[in-house]
């Protein structure tokens, strides 16, 4: 029992962590005073939206009594089915319809209906009638006004600001009656950066050398550092894959073998040389359509094709072509604006000024690739990419494509953009039924947002994406980095900017942000260094009390954020603390231990993955970024870690905490080789084998009297081991790494047993 004790609660903890770190819900607007001044934006329209516009909004086909509430012209012109009514008159709330409907005690006149089971609040009605008295002022949806330059802040505690984002971020703490957390020990803070830029633990060498540095800037060097190791490149791909729907089967029922890893490969290098951001997606929309295009950029349009792609005989040509050409709609409308688009593509939006004509004006850019919707049916290598594809030579990869790391000399082929010479004809689809056609559009992009007048094709897109009066490009992004770094993004919604999404919590700083980051060239490193050198950054992650209570969310960053490392982030984590990691970069994909017959249960019986083949040698000791995705079946322990299937884009992940992740991690056979790796590689090194072990996984020194409780139960199992070798053979035979000699087995069984448990400790597995 005792050996036990310390597993044990090194489980309880980690789910009680995982417990305490999942959002208790949105603070509760209705316990403060009504604001000063009642703003549309930040006030209004999020009631409206949630309350009223189901049928009083965009969507003609759903509106009720022609009544449109989402714009202000519609909003002020005399009702038509109430003659000499108006649903808002400015600075007479009693005399405003929508007012007189909301507080009426005659149920057959109140709104929303009571059989809507929708009811507005009676902080939110008071809300509406100061806004009327302040006469009712309009104003566009924030997301769609186009950024401006903002000054930073002036604030009280001047000495604390590191640079201008720290300006926004304690201005809002001051507001709220809020001080910022003392500065993260180095330790801490190395572990911070280590696993934001590369995504792996700092090594003890590099912990030493940090803490010797006198440097007043040295962790601002010690960045700079982080942001050129190769490593950096793999870590941001991990984030793009979601974004791109990237996996290595082509989905649907047969979900057969796909070879678009040098596609992977080319995000790794984009990121490790920092191409503009702009640059980086005008080639994944239209690198095929630029002047003299490269094959570089050829292979970066390989991003629209990543979508599924059906083999199956008997289906419908032309329903799979145009469900392509939809799933890049609303990719562009996800990872680019960061709306919702989909939405309008069997009616007018709901809730968004997007009509469902424009939904389909969007889709003209994506309707003229040179593609069908069933190419072929499960086959050879010739079908691992379907037309328009490119083909990597050998020469290539020595040549202009030397970032591909290719292991073999099969034929390689990867599926990439290219058009028809022709335009193929765009039609609204009604209730968008693949041929049900209604009138002919050509290609735009929603007013709301911007007007288009470049090219009708992809290039001329991506010119309209990077516009600087385009109002949600670079607010997207650096929205999403924001969300990287500090675990939610400014605007927590951060695939919906519209009426439906969060409202931002420091609008000023989105802004600004977004502002700077066009100003200097899209420059993703820069833009990282800048939120990861900040001192709102470098705060401790230590909660007080008087914090939880005034702020739960950590809304106002008055805290470091804390919260669990993404599913690959965990794999590295071990592997590289345990020294297995295989750190070379890029390649195909590679299958890892995982539990036998999955891919069995749920298959066709076609194609070479109807059976999982578990790869050998330095492949399983591969980055989490380079684990085999296949859609119907992805990996099992990423999974359950929150990993994506990649059935579709993705800009942010869900946050579960269940038992089987404290199950994973102890009893995930890689796990518990690296831990029997690691201990005997201690063992051979005549150190201190569980303050070395601690440290190489927690990424600091331990206490005092956290090293005793390991030390104890270290003693404990070297006991149990001793008086039980056959025991100890059976603990040890994880893996398919070489096992340690003989004489060793308890020794290594015994040390192996504390660095589970060390892997099981919460803060081993969390950014804190």
């Amino acid at each position: 029992m005792k050996r036990n004790h310390i597993v044990a609660i090194a489980a309880v903890g980690l789910l009680f962590f995982r417990a305490c770190t999942s959002s208790p819900g949105p603070q509760n607007a209705a316990a403060g005073k009504l604001p000063d001044e009642v703003d549309y934006n930040f006030h209004i329209r999020p009631i409206l939206s949630d309350k009223c516009f189901t049928c009083h909004g965009p969507d003609a086909n759903k509106r009720e009594a022609g009544l449109r509430l989402d714009i202000g012209d519609s909003a002020f012109k005399a009702l038509r089915e109430t003659p000499g009514a108006f649903a808002f008159i400015p600075g007479k709330p009693h005399e405003s319809e929508v007012y007189r409907r909301l507080v009426t005690e005659d149920t057959s006149l109140r709104m929303p209906p009571p059989n809507s089971n929708l009811q507005l609040t009676q902080y939110e009605i008071k809300l509406i009638e100061k806004w009327i008295k302040q006469g009712a002022k309009y104003k566009p949806h924030w997301a769609f006004v186009p950024p401006k330059a903002v000054k930073p802040p002036a604030v009280e505690e001047d000495e604390w600001p590191r640079n201008d984002i720290d300006r926004f971020v304690l201005e809002g703490m001051e507001r709220n009656g809020l001080k910022p957390n003392p500065e993260a020990d180095r330790e801490r803070l190395l572990k911070r950066a280590c696993l934001d830029i590369t995504g792996l633990p700092p090594s003890i060498e590099m912990m030493d050398r940090f803490l010797a540095d006198t440097r007043p800037d040295a962790f601002e060097h010690w960045v700079d550092t982080l942001l050129a190791m190769p490593q950096y490149g793999e870590k941001m791909a991990v984030h793009w894959m979601d974004v791109a729907r990237y996996a290595d089967s082509h989905g649907y029922q047969d979900d057969n073998y796909r070879s678009q890893w040098p596609w992977r490969d080319w995000v790794i290098h984009a990121f490790n040389t920092n191409l503009p951001y702009n640059t980086f997606v005008t080639w994944q929309l239209a690198g095929d359509l630029l002047p003299n295009s490269t094959r570089e950029q050829l292979l970066a349009s390989g991003f629209n094709r990543n979508h599924k792609i059906t083999e199956e005989g008997g289906v419908i040509d032309e329903e799979y072509r145009v469900e392509y050409v939809r799933d890049r709609t609303n990719t562009l409308g996800k990872a680019f604006l960061g709306v919702t688009i989909e939405c309008a593509q069997c009616h007018d939006h709901k809730y968004d000024p997007f009509s469902q004509k424009e939904y389909y004006q969007l889709s003209a850019f994506f309707n003229n690739v040179r593609e069908v919707g069933l190419e072929s049916s499960v086959g050879g290598p010739e079908t691992y990419a379907k037309t328009p594809y490119m083909e990597i030579s050998n020469a290539e990869v020595k040549d202009v494509l030397s970032f591909i790391n290719r292991t073999d000399t099969n034929r390689l082929i990867v599926s990439v953009m290219g058009d028809l010479d022709t335009v193929r004809t765009t039609y609204i689809l009604n209730r968008g039924v693949y041929d049900a056609h209604g009138p002919e559009v050509t290609a735009g992009t929603p007013r709301s947002i911007m007007n288009f007048s470049g090219q009708p094709n992809r290039l001329g897109l991506a010119q309209w994406l990077f516009t600087r009066q385009n109002p949600l490009t670079a607010r997207v992004f650096v929205n999403r980095m924001w969300q990287e770094v500090f675990g939610k993004g400014i605007v927590k919604t951060s695939g919906d900017f519209g009426m439906q999404g969060e409202l931002p919590s420091h609008p000023a700083l989105l802004d600004w942000l977004a502002v700077d980051f066009m100003d200097h060239g899209w420059d993703i490193k820069r833009l990282m260094k800048q939120m990861i050198t900040s001192a709102t950054y470098r705060q401790s992650a230590v909660v007080p009390k008087e914090k939880l209570q005034v702020d739960p969310d950590n809304i106002w960053l008055s805290r470091a954020p804390r919260f669990r490392l993404p599913a690959e982030g965990v794999r590295d984590l071990v592997l590289g603390s345990s020294g297995l990691l295989v750190k070379k970069i890029g390649g195909p994909s590679v299958k890892p231990y995982q539990p036998k017959g999955l891919w069995e249960l749920a298959t066709s019986g076609r194609g070479i993955l109807a059976t999982y083949k578990q790869d050998h040698g330095e492949s399983l000791y591969r980055r989490g970024l380079y684990t085999f995705i296949k859609r119907t079946v992805p990996p099992p322990s990423l999974m359950i870690f929150d990993g994506s299937n990649r059935d579709q884009c993705e800009v942010k992940r869900l946050t579960t905490n269940t038992p089987l992740q404290a199950l994973v991690m102890l009893n995930d056979p890689q796990v518990l080789e690296a831990s029997r790796v690691l201990a005997a590689k201690l063992l051979h090194e005549k150190k201190e084998p569980v303050e070395t072990a601690f440290r190489m996984i927690v990424c600091r020194k331990p206490q005092e009297k956290e090293l005793a409780i390991l030390q104890e139960y270290y003693k404990d199992q070297q006991a149990h081991f001793r008086s039980q070798p056959g025991m100890a053979d059976k603990v040890i035979r994880a893996g398919e790494y070489p096992l340690p000699d003989k004489k060793e087995i308890p020794e290594v069984a015994a040390l192996m047993q504390v660095i589970t448990a060390i892997y099981n400790l919460e803060e081993s597995t969390s950014k804190s």
